[in-house]
């Protein structure tokens, strides 16, 4: 299932970005999927469904926006290890 929405922007939108309507919606539906999964809001399987891809595509989609997949601390990687054990 999937719900439309309807968005009014300024034509100029299209063009700052250089995109036309269809590649600007997918555009803005990847960048708000990265910023939640950036703040830790959401999964990366979330993230993918959201932006419309796999999830493989979106972990690649992620350098472009110069975002880590790994969504650990330092911290936690060494509470990890220790567990490891």
């Amino acid at each position: 299932m999937s719900i439309s929405l309807k968005l009014e922007l300024p034509e100029g939108a299209f063009s700052a970005i250089r995109k036309n309507p269809a590649e600007f919606v997918a555009e803005m539906r990847l960048a708000a999927a990265v910023k939640w999964y950036e703040m830790g809001i959401i999964t990366q399987e979330k993230a993918a469904e959201i932006a419309g891809i796999s999830r493989s595509e979106f972990i690649f989609s992620l350098s472009r926006f110069e975002v880590s997949p790994f969504q650990y601390t330092a911290g936690e990687v060494v509470e990890e290890l220790k567990d490891a054990h």
